[in-house]
């Protein structure tokens, strides 16, 4: 079941979100300033476009800065519907990332593990044991050169 779709965002909520994008850790009441609101109207419509699922604010950090020395992306070849697939990866904690795609992988699933050991217990005894997946290609990632949410809004 998938979720509702949220109301379209009015030009005030898009800027909310470009300043947020800019420095999470902006202020309400900074935030207002540009905006035109009031800091507990910003707070509101924060609180709001959270409830909704339109955004989150967290703290993006660095893994391997953390003690998660390896990443990668699994590439899942599957058959049947991709739905429940893609709900059991969501459910495995050290998944950080699902998509259902087109082309040569149905789904994609990032990972972020603590060793080598770790990601091949996750491949084999928790993602290749999904009922669907056939196959995995995992792609190692070897260096971190950039990570953006700042992509702004339309």
């Amino acid at each position: 079941m998938s979720k509702p779709k949220p109301p379209p965002l009015d030009d005030v909520s898009k800027a909310i979100i470009a300043e947020l994008q800019e420095d999470g850790r902006r202020s309400y009441a900074a935030i207002g300033k540009a905006v035109g609101l009031s800091e507990a109207a910003v707070r509101q419509r924060v609180q709001r476009l959270v409830d909704s699922g339109v955004m989150q604010v967290v703290a993006v950090t660095d893994p391997t800065e953390i003690g998660f020395a390896r990443q990668a992306m699994i590439g899942i070849r599957a058959t049947g519907e991709l739905e429940p697939i893609a709900d059991a990866l969501a459910e495995v904690k050290e998944v950080d990332y699902v998509v259902i795609t087109a082309g040569s992988y149905d789904l994609l699933a990032e990972v972020v593990c603590e060793t080598d050991e770790h990601l091949l217990e996750i491949i084999s005894r928790r993602i290749r044991t999904i009922p669907g997946v056939m196959t995995t290609e995992t792609l190692v990632y070897l260096k971190l050169r950039k990570q953006t949410y700042s992509w702004g809004v339309r």
